[in-house]
């Protein structure tokens, strides 16, 4: 029995397409590609990624998708390559692991921006006491001696 890829290369080979034509029309990397049907599954993505690429070769190339699907997971399982299932508890397990991780950076994110809040209050009452705060002072004394030079001459003399 021959191998899966090589099962695929002659498939493609037979139709006159080149791997740079399923490159260009499937937007995978063209080393992908020719992991794919060299048979070096590992250097493919993992798990749906790595289905995703098949599918869209096979598109390419207008073959039975269901029955080259269950060809490729059955060549996985003979090279004990993980399962989809364990693909995805895995990933699972990355994104617990990376959550877990990042909350004490999170925390001090938090920490951070609560400091920035605190120091833009403090220099927003800083212009109100020394700039705003000293105009109103200054218009006071002002508006006090206009008052002051008014109100002897607006007093009635007796």
């Amino acid at each position: 029995m021959e191998r899966f890829c090589d099962e695929l290369r002659c498939e493609r080979e037979q139709r006159n397409v080149s791997i740079e034509t399923i490159c260009a029309a499937t937007k995978v990397s063209l080393r992908y590609l020719q992991a794919l049907e060299s048979g070096n599954y590992d250097e493919l993505p993992g798990g749906v990624f790595r289905k995703g690429i098949l599918r869209s070769y096979l598109r390419v190339l207008e073959l039975d998708e269901d029955s080259w699907m269950s060809r490729f997971e059955a060549s996985l399982r003979e090279r004990g390559l993980a399962s989809e299932a364990t693909d995805w508890s895995e990933f699972a397990e990355n994104v617990h692991r990376n959550r877990v991780a990042n909350q004490p950076q999170q925390r001090t994110r938090w920490f951070g921006v609560a400091g920035m809040f605190a120091l833009l209050a403090l220099f927003a009452w800083l212009v109100w006491a020394f700039v705003l705060h000293k105009r109103l002072d200054n218009y006071r004394v002002i508006s006090a001696s206009i008052v002051q030079h008014i109100a002897p001459s607006s007093t009635p003399s007796r």
